[in-house]
Parts: C-alpha cells; sequence; structure tokens
C-alpha cells in the first residue's frame, strides 16, 4: 500500500485520570474514522497520564499487554485502523518505568513498542532511557517512532531511514516557549532523511508547563500536508505517497551519498 491516510490528534489529557483520557482518545477516533478513511492515528506522547505525574508514574504504569493496551487493541480492531498513542509502562520491576509509544495494527494486534531514548531534564528521575530503535513493517509502510526530545537528534531519525522507515511518528510534549523549536526540528527531520513526517504535540496546561499542539504530516521534500492550529484540542489529517520517499531519495541521492567512513565522531561520547 503506496497511498495512506494519516490523521494526527491534538488533545489535553487529564493529568492522572487514566479512564478519563482513553474515553476521550476512543471518542477522537471514532470521530476520525466517521469523518475520513484513515489508517493511521497518530496520539501525542503520554496522553493516557498527562505530563507532570512525578512519583506517580510508578503507579500509573502498565505492562505489555495491559488494560491500556488491551482496550486500545480492541479500538483498532473495532475501528480497523493503526494507532501510535503515548502511555508509561514497566515491566518485572516496579520501579523501573518507560516513556514509551505503542504502535497497534487494525486486527488489534500490538506490533511493538518504542521506549524514548532521550528523557529530557526532569523525565531522567521519571524514566529509565530506551535502548533500541525499532522500525515497526506494517501493512501501511514501515514506521520509525519518535518520542519528545528525540526530535532533536538528528540520529535517531537518521538511523530509522537506515533501517528501512519511510513514515517517521513523533509523539511530543512539546511546551511553550519552544513552538519554532518544534516546527524546524519537524522540518529538518522530514529533509534531511526524505521522509513524512506525523507529528502529534499535545495542548492544554498543567502546574509548571503549558503546550501548544501545531501538529503537522510533512513531506520528503518538506511540503506541509497538514498542520493543525496551535493550542486548540482536534486533529490533522492528510492523503500521503509513501512511493514519493523512494523518488525523492534517488532524486537526491541523500543516503547513497553518505560518508560514514567520515563519521566516527558522532557515535562518540561527548
Amino acid at each position: 500500500m503506496s497511498e495512506i491516510t494519516i490523521a494526527c490528534v491534538q488533545m489535553s489529557p487529564r493529568l492522572g485520570e487514566v479512564g478519563e483520557n482513553l474515553v476521550r482518545m476512543t471518542e477522537f477516533i471514532e470521530k476520525i474514522r466517521g469523518e475520513h478513511d484513515v489508517d493511521l492515528i497518530v496520539f501525542p506522547e503520554l496522553c493516557t497520564t498527562g505530563y507532570e505525574c512525578g512519583v506517580r508514574f510508578t503507579e500509573l504504569a502498565e505492562r505489555i499487554p495491559g488494560p491500556t493496551t488491551n482496550l486500545m487493541s480492541q479500538r483498532a480492531s473495532e475501528f480497523e485502523v493503526h494507532l501510535a498513542f503515548g502511555m508509561v509502562i514497566k515491566e518485572k520491576v516496579e520501579s523501573i518505568v518507560y516513556n514509551a509509544a505503542i504502535l497497534i495494527g487494525p486486527d488489534g494486534e500490538i506490533l511493538g513498542d518504542y521506549r524514548a531514548l532521550h528523557p529530557k531534564g526532569e523525565e531522567r528521575l521519571a524514566f529509565r532511557p530506551g535502548y533500541r530503535l525499532p522500525v515497526f513493517d506494517t501493512g501501511i509502510g514501515r514506521i520509525g517512532l519518535m518520542l519528545g526530545w528525540d526530535l532533536a537528534f538528528p540520529e535517531v531519525a537518521r538511523s530509522l531511514a537506515l533501517d528501512g522507515a519511510e513514515l517517521l511518528v513523533a509523539l511530543a510534549n512539546w511546551e511553550k516557549p519552544n513552538q519554532e523549536e518544534w516546527k524546524a526540528y519537524a522540518l529538518a527531520r522530514a529533509m534531511e532523511n526524505a521522509s513524512f513526517l506525523a507529528a502529534a504535540n499535545r495542548v492544554g496546561e498543567e502546574y509548571t508547563y503549558a503546550f501548544f499542539g501545531e501538529s503537522m504530516i510533512l513531506g520528503p521534500r518538506g511540503h506541509v500536508f497538514a498542520m493543525m492550529d496551535e493550542e486548540t484540542e482536534g486533529y490533522c489529517v492528510a492523503r500521503i505517497n509513501l512511493d514519493d520517499v523512494r523518488r525523492t531519495r534517488e532524486e537526491l541521492q541523500i543516503m547513497q551519498c553518505r560518508q560514514p567512513q567520515a563519521y566516527r565522531s558522532i557515535v562518540r561520547r561527548y
């Protein structure tokens, strides 16, 4: 499938209210699928819990599979759509939690999870950083997930692109007053990898942060296919052709002309 339709949701999660947030997500899914024949719906980072939960993240973390992924699997199957959303997860050790993005297929199968590689600031007190950059083979193309501050690191998007990702999906809680930073990073990641980028950023306010939205869908040459207004709940939608990734990379030779033997310092610790 080369032509696909994507929706990026920007919502204002209720802090610590997982049940209420899941209801809101379901309402978005039902509304979007009622209005558009979409293949993928992207929700923001930590949309099931909100951002400033602090030590409560340990209480709110869930295993996979678990109650949240089970419910969202039902929704994906019911509405026959891929879903990408952010939540906090844990494994066997209760105190070790991860800021994660979950990808679910239209049959309700959990295709996998990605754990944020670059926790920022106080996030490091709550979350263990991830350690791998998976690319997911799906019925709608090869997808690479990013979370939050990952967008600021060109190595993340480039690694995903080199491993075959055609569509980069960024789930974020990008805060005010950094709107220009958000747009610049998103545009750069799409263009430098000749990839599509679907970026969902939340809105709303919490204790010390306010979030501005501006969710967007960008093409491999930086074309803006869709963009949401600042600070409003809602979604943007676009139909894209993933064959444009191959065509653009062949035209620009952006991957073929790399000189990795000269890039050793990129993987050297600062």
